[in-house]
């Protein structure tokens, strides 16, 4: 008898790890550049706010000063309440997650599920925020740990328009969730994305030829 999974083709997950404005975005698109199929879990997330059941559940939670006059999230008033070091941040930040996350994680669930049964097999990469402390390390049979220096992540913010007390606000709810994990060894691989992209394509190169040679 042939098991269920006998009827799947092969697919190869990687999950990248590391810090706000490390480049693991940059990473998933080096490999979406070698054919990679890229689950990102933010724009997932940015899919999700523009549900009506979602801003509904938002807006009782928050209020209606979270809404723009567009009648979209207002995500820049969203962040303002929930990313901090302060308990209240803390408690805000666990019920937006409360109403988000489960969705998010149905929606990568359901696109790992139909890679797997798609004809192509291949490589997922999953761009997940706290990939490990979410739950997701187990399901990926590689781990790209990004790792990049302090002040260059602080430049790359900046560069997004974030200001010094957003950029802290997001810190401190990262390390406030952040517990260094003691990942399998056998499973990780470093990539430095402190230099330019030259340097770090190289190594993203590097990764990709030992996953599908």
């Amino acid at each position: 008898m042939t098991s269920p999974r006998d009827t799947t083709t092969p697919l190869t997950v990687v999950g990248l790890v590391g810090g706000i404005g490390a480049g693991k975005s940059t990473v998933a698109r080096l490999f979406a550049g070698h054919g990679a199929h890229v689950i990102d879990a933010d724009r997932i997330a940015h899919d999700v706010l523009r549900d009506d059941a979602v801003k509904a559940e938002i807006m009782a939670r928050f209020g209606p000063g979270v809404v723009g006059a567009d009648g979209a999230i207002d995500r820049r008033a969203l962040a303002a309440l929930v990313f901090g070091a302060t308990p209240g941040h803390a408690a805000a930040l666990a019920g937006l997650e409360s109403i988000v996350h489960p969705r998010v994680r149905r929606r990568i669930a359901a696109e790992l599920e139909r890679l797997r049964h798609a004809a192509a097999g291949g490589v997922a990469v999953l761009d997940v925020p706290l990939l490990v402390q979410a739950g997701w390390a187990d399901a990926c049979d590689r781990l790209v740990v990004v790792e990049c220096a302090a002040e260059v992540r602080r430049r790359r913010l900046a560069a997004r328009g974030w200001t010094e007390a957003e950029q802290e606000a997001r810190e401190a709810a990262w390390s406030r969730r952040y517990a260094p994990a003691q990942l399998p060894p056998e499973k990780i691989r470093t990539v430095d994305a402190s230099r330019d992209l030259a340097y770090t394509a190289a190594q993203v190169d590097e990764i990709w030829a030992g996953l599908t040679g």
